[in-house]
């Protein structure tokens, strides 16, 4: 009797059973959801549990002929059968046998119920309207309580899973945040690819998916010039970035590495300054470009962009604060000017601020919107990208453009994608180093 006590016992090693004791109430949540209104419609006087459409769609399969809807179909079978059969087991065993295996079991079915949850959200409306179990047009506003219910009851279940596993319950919030940050993304990224005109549809995916939006952009330039806006973008981004960052470390370096009268007013000054947005003085800004004849050109673009650069420093100079001051002092005992000690020290030991001053230096221009509107008015070949996607969306022209608009804006991320996958390693060193500072 004892030896069966203790294999019990063993078996609970590690596991959290306050939380595993309540997963069974959750999961008796969950199964009172699918008998609960799913889908409310009532102007048609319609009202479906997910039961209810389970049936529905098996019984609709049994006669179709149409294989699109046949698919979709299954697809419904399959999430709310999976979910239904998944969640009386997981209870079952949760309530009966709580051990380790039962856990990982659990932490499958409420990962899956979540994510299909999710699922349902995005793609809901094509799945129903597809296979027809529902006879009038289904819009997302239509879903009822008990699909939130089963939507916050699969999220909640899924956390007392990794909790009774003692897993961090941390790595839900930071995926549930992804899921949210990436979705705008992948949104747009959907409206690239359709085919469909116009700037509102009431589903996520899109019925047919097409290139010509991204060939429009890239091959005719007669009524937007995207790739004249692009290469505008790129030169004034390029030069910017170039004098930016030479600045900003020439300025970081003198105040981190050399002591003269007025240092620490300088940088008070500096910092004051630095709380105020740049936007303010844009006025006073077009008008001194327009007296020395720069206005709406990108020689004025690159002059604004770099202009402010010396307010920057911060960063770069707490990175060069940690950069041990005996070797600038061995440098100077072997004749080495400040600008020797600059060019041929310093800067060759510090690649990570450098490389976060050059990607923070491209991508302010690269995505700059106000200055560019406020100087180059309507010199239309001058527009830089952000300027030049904006004119797509109006009035006249969002209805056909809106997806064109969509691929532009994502042909714009990929430089700057790329240029953060590449150097995402000394992005973070050069962070980090500054906050050692």
């Amino acid at each position: 009797m004892n030896t069966q006590t203790i294999g019990i016992n063993t078996q609970n090693i590690g596991l959290n059973m306050k939380s595993l004791k309540k997963i069974p109430f959750v999961g008796a949540v969950l199964m009172t959801a699918f008998f609960l209104p799913a889908v409310k419609i009532s102007s048609e006087g319609i009202s479906a549990s997910g039961i209810k459409i389970l049936l529905e769609a098996i019984l609709k399969w049994e006669t179709v002929n149409d294989g699109k809807t046949g698919i979709w179909l299954v697809a419904l079978i399959a999430i709310l059968g999976v979910s239904l059969i998944s969640i009386l087991t997981s209870s079952g065993l949760a309530f009966k046998l709580p051990t380790k295996k039962c856990t990982k079991y659990l932490i499958f079915t409420y990962v899956f119920n979540f994510v299909s949850a999710l699922l349902i959200l995005f793609t809901v409306t094509k799945a129903v309207n597809a296979s027809g179990v529902i006879p009038v047009k289904f819009l997302i506003k239509y879903l009822s309580f008990g699909y939130w219910i089963f939507l916050i009851g699969s999220l909640t279940g899924l956390i007392l899973s990794l909790r009774s596993a003692k897993i961090n319950t941390g790595y839900v919030a930071l995926i549930i945040m992804a899921l949210i940050w990436l979705f705008p993304v992948a949104w747009i990224v959907m409206i690239s690819f359709r085919a469909e005109t116009g700037s509102y549809t009431s589903y996520f995916w899109p019925k047919t998916f097409t290139l010509d939006n991204y060939k429009v952009l890239l091959t005719d330039g007669s009524r937007f010039p995207f790739m004249t806006w692009f290469g505008n973008t790129l030169v004034v981004s390029t030069f910017s970035c170039i004098v930016t960052t030479f600045i900003v470390l020439s300025t970081a370096f003198t105040l981190s590495r050399i002591r003269f009268a007025g240092r620490k007013l300088f940088v008070n000054i500096l910092l004051i300054i630095g709380m105020f947005p740049g936007f303010m003085s844009m006025i006073a800004v077009y008008y001194i470009l327009k007296g020395l004849n720069l206005a709406q050109s990108l020689t004025a673009l690159v002059v604004v962009y770099s202009g402010g650069a010396a307010l920057l420093y911060y960063i770069a100079k707490g990175f060069f604060d940690t950069i041990p001051k005996a070797i600038d002092e061995a440098a100077c005992i072997d004749g080495a000017t400040k600008w020797q000690m600059f060019t041929q020290i310093t800067i060759p030991i510090s690649k990570p601020i450098i490389i976060y001053t050059i990607l923070t230096s491209f991508m302010a221009p690269w995505a700059d919107f106000i200055f560019a509107r406020v100087i180059m008015g309507d010199n239309y070949k001058k527009y830089t990208v952000a300027l030049g996607l904006f004119t797509m969306l109006s009035r006249e022209n969002i209805d056909v453009w809106y997806t064109r608009f969509a691929a532009g804006s994502v042909l714009v991320s990929i430089p700057i994608a790329i240029l953060f996958i590449a150097m995402q390693k000394y992005y973070v060193e050069g962070l980090a180093g500054s906050v050692k500072g």
